[in-house]
């Protein structure tokens, strides 16, 4: 055929033809990937530009835009006219180009202001970033121009509620996910249940920890055998948001967390099963346990373990269970006499885990000491989020008798954004962009104030708690001719993420001198002492492997070396930080796809993803970087096994002050043993959190459980 033809041929296709083509061999038996690169382009001209108001010039859109009440005039007002129509030049400039379709799609789909009738866009992907960058600076125009240069060069980009919400007039909040404590009180219940309708309201997927509410059975004002436990509760919760759906826009989102000592542990394990009776069968709230050291080490021993009642640990000990250390109180707590016990076989609870992981992927699992061992912040982290990489500490609220707060405690909110590691590699610049991306956060956090729920309101205004993500790790490697999980895989996580951690903490501890504040309860932490620092200055932190230094040295990125992190130490302990927490690593979905990157770091599910996009069905996505000639970089995560992916999070966590999301993989023919297997490795390599259990035979029914929809990232 002659190519003339064969162009044509290809032009005359509508956009979700040649993407489907991705899953059709050529003639020679390779993968069509520029059928894929066509659709984006085909996408545009078949449908974006068809669909797009007009506008005869830049001024005549922006006074539509602000008289219209689509965009904020008062975020516009802090800039000249001038300034924004230079820096949206500047974006297009820059000659932005999604290379997938999915990413094209993903954007105007989810991202694109429309008309309010929702037939017509009135964004381009610059627009949007402009609008964003816009308003995180503030008025800055220097700040301005840096976010947007991060953003359209795709090594930064925002979580979804701020890339998606800011600088709209009719928008929602800029974060979309929180973390609530309940207390072992009526009124701390009812208080969770209403937050947790507040929040959902607002587009917010919610953590909630039930480990200090008293068991079933447990006496209420001395009377035995009065409480029910926390099923009810989670009854409830599951009913509230199933009712804040958001418009009807998607299901509101929860999940709830359980100390593995809790003597209702099992019924709560047994709410997931398929079997389970209607009265306590939950369906779409999800769970997660929360897991000491003592446990693991009873289970070695095939001992029992026992659990012990939240009432009667808070009357001793005189603070709720979740801020109990069990495995240093264990002894002491089974020997106590004023505290009601039980017990079950240790090694039957974490059968009972991996046998409802096999069944549905819950429940995640919280390294509780591990966690805890690596906490640079007074207090105590009892809980995660929705997608398991928040690790924050909090503190609990009371309340008056009339109801109003005695004392505001401390939840979470989630401020979030993610790094393109292939993007911020090739920029040469690493830290200017987590110097950037730190600075975007802080503002994400500064601005928000979610005065519903107040102990919200007043946890991040103390905290300055940011989390900063990465993704496209698999995609880089591959590029780079490196295998996922081998030992130059292992060793570029690590100098990558060491990297990072020193850029993140210099950020903050610019921002705190420039601004003269620390967060609350800096004082008292391990960066005030210097104590965090210790393992940077007493040992040296260089590549293992030639070829990571290479790929150091190539993209002319210099790693720290101890004299850097003595001097970073000393202005720490000087002048503080800002940011309470810096680092989380969420599981990137639909940000991945308009930045053309592999999720998270975890490697991919399969070289071509296929997903379901609403009416127009099945749309498929190769890995990003990913040509016919480097297939064999590309090995997906049920073939490269557990232990791989595990070591590579482990390289990472040492130097993540949070979680980060590590979804487990694992082949058809994998067993519940080797669920336990892969939890006990996970944990002696000191894995902080497991999110979710994939088996391949779910991923062929078209299950995604490594994008957190619910956390809207």
């Amino acid at each position: 055929m002659e190519p003339g033809l064969a162009s044509s041929k290809i032009s005359d296709m509508d956009y979700h033809s040649l993407n489907a083509m991705l899953n059709l061999y050529d003639a020679d038996g390779k993968i069509q990937f520029d059928k894929d690169r066509e659709a984006a382009r085909q996408y545009f001209l078949q449908h974006v530009n068809q669909n797009t108001v007009f506008f005869h010039n830049f001024e005549e859109r922006l006074r539509y835009l602000i008289d219209n009440e689509y965009y904020e005039k008062e975020l516009l007002d802090q800039y000249d006219t001038k300034f924004v129509e230079q820096l949206t030049d500047e974006a297009y400039a820059m000659k932005f180009r999604f290379p997938a379709f999915l990413g094209a799609f993903k954007f105007f789909t989810s991202y694109a202001l429309k008309t309010f009738d929702g037939k017509r866009y009135l964004e381009r992907f610059e627009d949007r970033v402009v609008m964003v960058a816009l308003g995180l600076a503030r008025g800055d125009q220097e700040l301005a121009r840096g976010f947007m240069r991060e953003m359209i060069s795709g090594r930064f980009q925002p979580a979804t509620p701020t890339f998606l919400n800011l600088g709209k007039a009719q928008r929602g909040e800029l974060v979309s996910c929180f973390l609530l404590r309940v207390e072992d009180n009526m009124e701390s219940i009812s208080r969770g249940i209403n937050s947790s309708l507040q929040l959902s309201k607002r587009g917010g997927g919610v953590a909630l920890s039930l480990s200090n509410i008293r068991e079933a059975g447990a006496p209420i004002k001395k009377i035995e055998n009065q409480s029910s436990g926390i099923i009810p509760v989670m009854k409830l919760l599951e009913d509230s948001f199933s009712y804040a759906n958001q418009l009807g826009a998607r299901q509101g989102a929860g999940a709830v967390y359980l100390n593995a000592h809790h003597p209702d542990i099992m019924k709560f394990l047994d709410t997931k099963r398929e079997n389970a009776d209607e009265k306590i069968r939950i369906k779409t709230l999800s769970l997660g346990v929360v897991v000491p050291d003592i446990t693991f080490e009873l289970a070695k021993k095939n001992e029992d373990m026992y659990l012990f009642s939240p009432y009667d640990v808070e009357r001793v000990y005189g603070v709720p269970f979740g801020d109990i250390s069990v495995t240093e109180k264990y002894a002491e707590m089974v020997a106590d006499a004023r505290i009601k016990k039980t017990k079950i076989s240790a090694r039957q609870f974490f059968q009972t885990v991996a046998e409802l992981q096999f069944e549905s992927g819950y429940p995640y699992i919280v390294f509780e000491d591990t966690v805890n061992a690596a906490n640079p912040i007074k207090g105590r982290i009892n809980m995660s989020n929705l997608c398991s990489e928040i690790l924050q500490v909090n503190t609990p609220t009371t309340y008056n008798e009339d109801l109003s707060y005695n004392e505001i405690g401390k939840d979470i909110s989630c401020n979030l954004g993610s790094m393109n590691i292939a993007m911020a590699m090739d920029g040469g610049d690493l830290a200017g962009t987590v110097d950037l991306a730190i600075r975007s956060l802080t503002a994400v956090s500064d601005m928000s104030s979610i005065t519903s729920v107040r102990s919200i309101e007043d946890g991040n205004a103390q905290s300055h708690a940011i989390g900063l993500g990465q993704m496209n790790l698999h995609g880089y490697l591959a590029r780079e001719h490196v295998h996922y999980g081998s030992e130059e895989g292992i060793d570029f996580t690590n100098i990558y993420f060491y990297t990072v951690l020193f850029h993140a903490l210099t950020a903050s501890n610019k921002i705190a001198i420039e601004r003269g504040e620390v967060f609350g309860g800096f004082a008292d932490s391990k960066y005030a002492s210097g104590e965090f620092f210790d393992k940077y200055t007493d040992a040296a932190w260089e590549p293992e492997t030639e070829r990571v230094r290479e790929m150091f040295a190539n993209a002319g990125i210099t790693i720290p070396n101890q004299a850097d992190w003595t001097a970073l130490k000393a202005s720490v302990m000087e002048h503080g930080i800002y940011n309470q927490n810096l680092q989380a690593v969420p599981p990137t979905g639909s940000i991945s796809y308009i930045n053309n990157s592999t999720s998270s770091i975890h490697p991919i599910a399969s070289k071509v993803e296929i997903r379901k996009e609403g009416k127009l069905g099945r749309v498929y996505y190769p890995a990003p970087f990913m040509t016919n000639e480097n297939l064999e970089y590309y090995t997906d995560a049920y073939e490269i096994g557990a232990e791989k992916i595990i070591d590579t999070y482990a390289a990472a966590t040492q130097h993540v002050d949070q979680g980060l999301s590590l979804t487990l993989f694992f082949k058809d023919t994998a067993t519940t043993r080797d669920i336990n297997k892969a939890q006990i490795y996970a944990w002696r390599k000191g894995i902080k959190t497991i999110y979710y259990i994939r088996l391949r035979q779910l991923a062929l029914e078209g299950t995604d459980m490594t994008e957190c929809v619910s956390c809207m990232l």
